[in-house]
This record gives C-alpha cells, structure tokens and sequence, in this order.
C-alpha cells in the first residue's frame, strides 16, 4: 500500500495498491535513457544484488511502482512481476515472436515457463512446452500450451520436430542450460532463435560453430526486463490473459520449509511468502 507522503507526481495516493518493479538502474545512463534497464552499468535485481523485500514494511523510490492489477489477489501480485518481466522481455524484446510462430518453453512448471506460456499463446504463437511428470502435464494444458512433452519418456528435439514436420521452433525459450542444450539445437529452425535466461542445470555448454553459421541461428542471452516490461505484463494480467501460477504460500514462519519445497521440485509455478496473519 502507498503510504501518506507518496509522491503525487506519479498518480497514487494513500491506501493505493501497488507492486513494485524488482530491478534497480541509476535512470541517467545511455542505457537508461533508451529505456534499456537492464544493460544498465548499475542495474541490480532487489533480493539478489541488492536488498531485498522480505521484510514488514520497505521504502521504495516511487519510479518503482506500479497499480496492482485488480484482477490478481495479493499472492498472485507478489508472484508476477520478476518471473513475468523475465519470459516478456525474453519473447517480445529478445526474440520478437510474432503470432503464428512456433516457440519451445522450457519447464511449464517454472515461474518464467509457465509466464511464457501465457505471454506467448497472448500473442497468437503455437506453443510446445516440456514437463517431468503426469500431473504437469495437465497443468501445463489448463496455462494453453499446444503441444506437451514429458522429457522423461520422450525425447525432446525429435519430439519437436515431429510436431513441427520437420521443420523445428522459430524459438527456444529456455533456463535450464547443459543438460537440453543439444536437444534446444535441434529443435531450433533455420534461421530460428534460442533465447536463455539462465543454467539451472550446469552453465557449460558446447558448439559447433559450423552448424550455427551454416543454419543461420542466433544464440542470445537475456536477464530480466524493463520498465516496459513491466507495464505489460500488468496490462496482459488486467486484461485476463496473464495470470501467475502459485503453487504454494508459506508463511513466513516457515520460510524454511518453503526453500525445502522448492529443493523438491514438488511446485508448479511459484512459491510465496506471506506476512500476513
């Protein structure tokens, strides 16, 4: 909630609520001006380089906060803005999927996979996703993927390239590094593009560099997003079409059991921490 001295040059007032965009820039770089945030010198992601949010009450400049989406609760609102912001820019930005598209998202049961998804089936692309068990599976259809692939009784890149005609994804959208990296080449098209925002499972990889040339295929890195990002990822969840995915809240007595939760891989989606009584 806005507090009593908020800044009325940007439009809130005592008792608003609001989220808050989880980066930090310093706002006068040649990055920052371009609305490019995230190539910031001084960029940061609150809870990681910076401080923070896990606490009762926080102080935050008033560049940071947004209308909380009146469609979402408040547990939705707390999962959506770093997952959602990171899958947006990733396909908008980054590989600028258009609709028709075919796009391969890693772990529909991840927060930014199961943000992809939606934010990808939003802008009318034909979407394959993978999943590690039965249940996912379903869970995964209810967030509209077009196609499923439980990776443990299929394999990935034939898979695709089956459903595809041969053809493969005009985009690999994925965060889980070494151990599907051959699998996302080749499910990836001429000319395709694989975009990753992280190595969750091992950050060493191998290339031939004769077939990325040769099949013209871009390789390209992503973290986080902008302050566009997250204005439209809100407009997406005002409009129903984004909505994240909780699979748990804790509170924040159990803050222990929650990590544990995750260690698991027990969740689909996100895990939150609720202050709340």
């Amino acid at each position: 909630l806005v507090g009593e001295k908020a800044n009325l040059e940007y439009n809130f007032k005592a008792g608003d609520e609001v989220l808050i965009a989880p980066i930090r820039s310093c706002g006068n770089c040649e990055f920052c001006t371009k609305g490019q945030e995230n190539l910031c010198p001084d960029f940061h992601i609150p809870g990681e380089s910076a401080e923070g949010v896990q606490a009762d009450f926080i102080a935050v400049p008033a560049k940071y906060v947004y209308p909380k989406p009146d469609r979402l609760n408040w547990d939705e609102a707390a999962a959506l803005p770093l997952a959602a912001m990171t899958a947006n820019h990733m396909i908008t930005r980054k590989a600028e999927l258009k609709a028709g598209q075919w796009i391969l998202v890693y772990g529909a049961s991840s927060g930014v996979g199961s943000a992809a998804i939606q934010i990808a089936k939003a802008r009318g692309a034909h979407v394959i996703t993978t999943v590690g068990t039965d249940e996912k599976e379903r869970l995964a259809k209810d967030l509209g993927a077009d196609f499923i692939i439980n990776y443990t009784k299929q394999p990935i890149g034939k898979t695709v390239r089956s459903l595809t005609e041969g053809r493969g994804v005009d985009v690999v959208l994925e965060h889980t590094g070494e151990k599907t990296w051959n699998e996302s080449l080749r499910a990836l098209r001429k000319g395709g593009k694989l975009v990753t925002c992280g190595a969750t499972t091992g950050p060493f990889v191998r290339i031939d560099l004769r077939a990325l040339f040769i099949r013209h295929q871009q390789l390209i890195g992503s973290t986080m997003g902008t302050f566009q990002d997250m204005q439209e990822i809100i407009d997406l969840a005002q409009q129903g079409k984004l909505k994240p995915v909780i699979s748990k809240v804790f509170p924040f007595g159990k803050i222990r059991e929650a990590h544990d939760w995750l260690e698991q891989g027990k969740q689909f989606g996100k895990v939150v921490i609720s202050f709340g009584d």
